[in-house]
């Protein structure tokens, strides 16, 4: 979905950082585009480009543990058993800042500005699908459908209810 929603806002002809993990997928023609691999260069990576952002858009479920030790080699088989031990990750959204920030948060869990809502547990939808199904969830308690399509339509509509929150934040605050 992050993808479609890159794309979609560069259609919409907006400036877009994609910071991506390893993924399957084209990279979004336009899009400034920043790799990274763990948990703690995504951390890194979201607050590194914060002050450049209007609207933050976390689709992504990072992880929320990461090993204690990283070995910088293969770990060789051995006739023990091997136990590895996991420490929470940093919570990005967590580390954001509270209160009146300049950008607006949009995510796929609790504690943004605005939450995405889709069905994991359908087949059909979500994850692994071209389709899907959102629910948008906004801080005043309004809600918005939008049925089942593909991503690329709905990544479009949720470009233009972002765009438009934004702008009536930004006009409360005048």
């Amino acid at each position: 979905m992050g993808y479609a929603i890159a794309e979609a806002a560069l259609a919409a002809g907006h400036e877009v950082t994609l910071i991506s993990g390893p993924v399957n997928l084209d990279r979004p023609r336009g899009a400034h585009f920043i790799s990274i691999v763990t948990s703690d260069e995504m951390h890194d990576a979201v607050h590194r480009h914060l002050r450049d952002c209007d609207i933050l858009v976390m689709c992504g479920a990072v992880a929320d543990y990461k090993p204690a030790k990283v070995s910088a080699q293969k770990i060789k088989k051995g006739h023990e058993p091997l136990s590895l031990e996991l420490i929470p990750a940093r919570d990005i959204l967590a580390s954001l800042p509270k209160g009146d920030r300049r950008f607006l948060v949009v995510g796929f869990v609790k504690n943004c500005d605005i939450i995405v809502a889709n069905d994991v547990s359908r087949a059909d939808s979500g994850m692994e699908s071209d389709a899907n199904e959102v629910t948008i969830f906004f801080r005043n308690g309004e809600t918005e459908t939008i049925p089942r399509v593909s991503k690329k339509i709905i990544a479009r509509a949720l470009v233009k209810i972002f765009t438009n929150s934004r702008e009536k934040r930004l006009t409360k605050k005048m």
